[in-house]
């Protein structure tokens, strides 16, 4: 058996585990292959247009009776309607007198937070949810209770990570992350989009994949820690993946040793530069510098949406990018492939990868540098990228980096260690 396609095996069984109970992002193998609001000005930068309570289309009434407007809709709609005042607004919805909390848990019917010292404070019964009306500032941390234990709102919009794992915020003013839950679109289907928002000004936006490894402390291998590691003024997107990983992340199909898989990547990308980036565009606008980004796969089809929009955006960048997909089992284009002739474009381009590798070679002469077994983490397909880029007119340190980090696994700790790199080039841009 083909060594790459021997070592396909040993991820995909580990892709099915993650601490979320949702899909983790392992592509091959464990270790080998692979704010201030902005201005209120959209001529500006964009303006932030969904604060709890702004709009008036979504499901709350403007002015006086809103609280009832919104009881009625729960009641009729239950959590569907819960969903589309989470996206649209965000929970919990300002209303007449203060914040309005809705738990759908029967036995999770207090809120406490900061306004009660965490004692939680007891909500009022309706059908099929419990609601509290609380005048709370802004910033004020909560938690829904059952009298002994405590749990993160799971519709709040606002939220953070602490000592005590997720915590939920009310309309924070301090940097902080805001998810929208089931966005997709006719081809891709739904799942969680989590924003970093930081504090002052937005001058970047970074859209990056495998979502669920971004910011939580609980993530697969800790995580990629981008809550820490964010520049001042750069605004992350983090996508999450779904079970069709290898499908949506892949521009055309290959065969890692049980038939042909992948080659749903146009899709995904149309996913990305439509539908998730005009959600952002709506409720926070768009600042000039716009980038993306990803880790093995993720780092493939983030090249893939640089080619496939070119001039959208000014910097793309692949770590650990498996560049050799379509080559693995096929004989199909890969993105190496995909970038000959186009000559330089606009986008800075950023590419690594651990590993290393004795002798990169095209021993089968499918064009692609991939035969050397000694080679782990895309080590020579990277290689065989950048010597292109610059064939192409790329110039190191001008619009392409390529950096190589000695030995190092294909795993988000790896990636979390050197994603520095890439951010502080994108911040500069």
């Amino acid at each position: 058996m083909n060594f790459r396609i021997f070592l396909v095996f040993t991820v995909v069984l580990a892709s099915a585990c993650s601490s979320d109970d949702a899909p983790v992002h392992s592509d091959f193998q464990n270790e080998d292959i692979g704010m201030d609001t902005l201005a209120n000005n959209k001529g500006d930068t964009g303006a932030h247009t969904s604060d709890a309570g702004t709009d008036t289309d979504a499901g709350a009434d403007s002015g006086a009776g809103i609280l009832e407007s919104v009881l009625d809709k729960l009641v009729l709609g239950g959590q569907d309607a819960a969903l589309t005042l989470a996206n649209a607004q965000g929970w919990p919805l300002a209303v007449e007198g203060g914040y309005l909390f809705v738990s759908f848990e029967d036995a999770f019917d207090k809120v406490g937070g900061d306004h009660d010292g965490f004692s939680g404070t007891a909500m009022t019964h309706a059908e099929g949810f419990s609601y509290l009306v609380l005048n709370v500032p802004p910033g004020t941390r909560y938690k829904f209770s059952d009298g002994s234990t405590f749990k993160a709102d799971p519709w709040g919009r606002s939220y953070i990570y602490d000592e005590f794992g997720q915590m939920t915020l009310v309309a924070p003013t301090t940097k902080h992350l805001e998810r929208f839950f089931e966005i997709g679109d006719a081809n891709i289907e739904p799942r969680q989009v989590t924003v970093l928002r930081p504090e002052g000004q937005v001058t970047h936006v970074l859209y990056a994949h495998d979502g669920q490894n971004l910011f939580s402390p609980d993530a697969i291998f800790g995580g990629w820690k981008l809550f820490d590691q964010a520049p001042a003024g750069m605004m992350i997107v983090g996508i999450d993946n779904s079970s069709a990983r290898m499908d949506e992340y892949t521009h055309v199909s290959d065969d890692i040793g049980s038939g042909m898989i992948g080659g749903r990547g146009e899709d995904y990308a149309d996913f990305v530069n439509t539908r998730v980036r005009e959600l952002v565009r709506e409720h926070y606008g768009e600042p000039a510098k716009v980038g993306v980004m990803g880790s093995s796969l993720g780092g493939l089809i983030s090249l893939v949406i640089a080619d496939r929009f070119e001039g959208e955006y000014d910097f793309a960048a692949s770590l650990s990018g498996t560049l050799g997909w379509g080559s693995i089992g096929l004989n199909n284009q890969t993105i190496i492939e995909r970038f000959a002739g186009k000559g330089k474009r606009d986008t800075f381009i950023y590419v690594d990868s651990g590993g290393g590798g004795d002798n990169c070679m095209d021993s089968d002469a499918d064009g692609i540098q991939d035969d050397d077994e000694s080679a782990s983490d895309n080590y020579c397909e990277n290689k065989q990228f950048e010597a292109l880029l610059v064939a192409e007119g790329y110039a190191y340190d001008v619009d392409l980096v390529h950096w190589w980090e000695p030995n190092a696994p294909h795993n988000e700790a790896a990636w979390a260690a050197r994603v520095f790199k890439p951010l502080a080039l994108f911040a500069q841009r």
